[in-house]
């Protein structure tokens, strides 16, 4: 209950999650010093310094009582200036208390002025000019004290607070230079890796905490050995093409001096097929890393493509839709891949096919629909998968593809920090969608 209740607040960014470590403890040290501290010990001060004045106008108020009235005026004036007092008699009634309402400590003040003095009629703080007066009956009339209010309680004690509040300002701000300090180097591991993981590499410095170091040391290892094997992987897959395409290559021209009868067409068709698979195969191990991301007009890449797939013979429609202001960053040559594989993958399946681009808040979407029998939703993410074919529709040697096709799709798309998502289409067939984040 607590975890579910405290959660929401928690900052999800390691950068707010320290700064809160910091701010609370520091925060919590202000409020226990001013409580405790700051509230005990001046009241315990003001208590004391103002029971010490309590003690001194008893004593004028004791030796006034025992004057005769025509003393009475003169004994107080004579006891007034070497206690540091101004002393009125007679004087006005006192009118009740009165202090301003931040003056915390003027409450102490006056609680204790009147359980010492009995017989006060009214205590005035006054904040302006720094006096207290105090009006108090006497046996000839009322007698008003004048007296300054440091002799009551401690003198300015909101420096302290002053004093807390800049201090704690001061090593919170030298925390938070820190923190960045530590911060710095989580952050540019985080943007090498999410670099990596679409596609690009960033320069990246290991340095920080022996921890963040010892993560980025692991992360310049597992990037070289990814980055050796995409490059074996792509030597290997395009030096067995190469390899291939000799005797491939030789195969063709023997086949050239027979006659044009149907078993050299089907052999021809076959080698057809195995060159077809050894593009595929390229293709596939090039996947989208390479070239780097460019500004480019998503419109005019669209109608490109429409266009293409047009003079192929293909009933492709580019639809009308929002059109896209701003270049947007990708790897032009990547995303025309992706979109050619899709369209390809419609028409085989499909008669006509149709091509639009969305844009919201947070992705842009490059979607391709088909009319033809789709793909059940139970195995749309074994499609996605290399080499896989799901029906015998899509088998090579029937006029269908390798089963790489929707794989290179997904990895272009993995590339450029997006998805590939199928679904099913307005057209009755098979809905991708090349998901990126604007």
């Amino acid at each position: 209950m607590i975890k579910r209740l405290f959660k929401p607040l928690v900052p999800r960014g390691l950068y707010g999650r320290w700064a809160l470590i910091l701010i609370v403890p520091i925060v919590t040290i202000q409020l226990v010093v001013s409580v405790v501290f700051i509230q005990r010990h001046f009241e315990r001060v003001t208590q004391q310094l103002t029971a010490s004045v309590v003690r001194e106008v008893s004593f004028v108020r004791d030796r006034v009582n025992t004057a005769t009235a025509q003393q009475a005026a003169d004994v107080a004036a004579a006891l007034a200036a070497p206690l540091g007092l101004a002393i009125t008699l007679p004087a006005p009634t006192g009118q009740g208390d009165r202090r301003e309402w931040v003056d915390l400590a003027g409450r102490t003040v006056i609680s204790t002025l009147r359980a010492g003095l009995p017989g006060v009629s009214g205590v005035v703080l006054d904040g302006s000019s720094g006096d207290v007066t105090v009006t108090l009956a006497t046996d000839h009339g009322p007698m008003a004290v004048r007296l300054e209010r440091r002799r009551l309680s401690a003198t300015n004690p909101h420096q302290l607070l002053v004093l807390m509040i800049v201090t704690g300002l001061l090593m919170t701000l030298i925390a938070f230079y820190f923190l960045r300090i530590q911060v710095r180097p989580i952050t540019e591991l985080a943007e090498a890796s999410e670099a990596f993981g679409r596609g690009r590499h960033i320069p990246y410095r290991v340095r920080g905490a022996r921890e963040v170091r010892a993560a980025g040391r692991a992360f310049l290892d597992m990037r070289a050995r990814i980055e050796r094997q995409i490059e074996q992987r792509t030597l290997m897959l395009s030096g067995v093409s190469h390899d291939l395409r000799t005797p491939l290559t030789r195969l063709r021209l023997e086949l050239s001096m027979f006659d044009d009868g149907p078993e050299v067409q089907m052999m021809l068709r076959d080698l057809r097929d195995m060159e077809r698979m050894l593009d595929g195969f390229l293709e596939f191990a090039r996947g989208g890393a390479e070239g780097d991301p460019e500004p480019v007009d998503l419109n005019g890449l669209l109608a490109d493509v429409v266009e293409n797939a047009r003079r192929a013979g293909q009933a492709v429609t580019l639809m009308a839709g929002p059109a896209i202001e701003r270049p947007v960053m990708l790897n032009r040559q990547a995303i025309t891949r992706a979109l050619e594989n899709l369209i390809g993958n419609a028409m085989r399946h499909g008669s006509r096919a149709e091509v639009r681009v969305q844009q919201d808040r947070a992705a842009l979407r490059l979607i391709v629909e088909d009319d033809g029998p789709g793909i059940p939703a139970d195995r749309r993410e074994e499609a996605v998968r290399p080499f896989t074919r799901l029906d015998a529709a899509r088998d090579p040697n029937r006029g269908g593809g390798v089963g790489l096709g929707l794989a290179i799709t997904a990895d272009i798309a993995r590339a450029h920090g997006g998805v590939l998502r199928l679904g099913q289409g307005r057209l009755g067939g098979l809905r991708a969608e090349i998901v990126l984040p604007v």
